[in-house]
């Protein structure tokens, strides 16, 4: 399961080199977050704290996918 979040993270970073696109960074996170926690294991006090930050990073890429509306006078 690590290898595949690192192959998502490399494959992510790779995107973001190519394309400048600073959604992708909290992907990034998110991909790198969950395989440091994939990593250090469930007994970990650092993999709750990894999987926090893989959250969190989601929520903020949610943040960012979603349309803004103006008000129209």
């Amino acid at each position: 399961m690590v290898g595949l979040y690192v192959a998502a993270t490399v494959v992510t970073l790779m995107q973001l080199l190519r394309r400048h696109e600073r959604r992708l960074l909290p992907l990034l996170a998110t991909f790198a977050c969950l395989a440091v926690a994939r990593f250090l294991g469930p007994e970990s006090r650092w993999a709750t704290g990894f999987e926090v930050g893989a959250v969190a990073a989601g929520l903020v890429l949610v943040a960012m996918l979603t349309p803004r509306h103006t008000a129209v006078r």
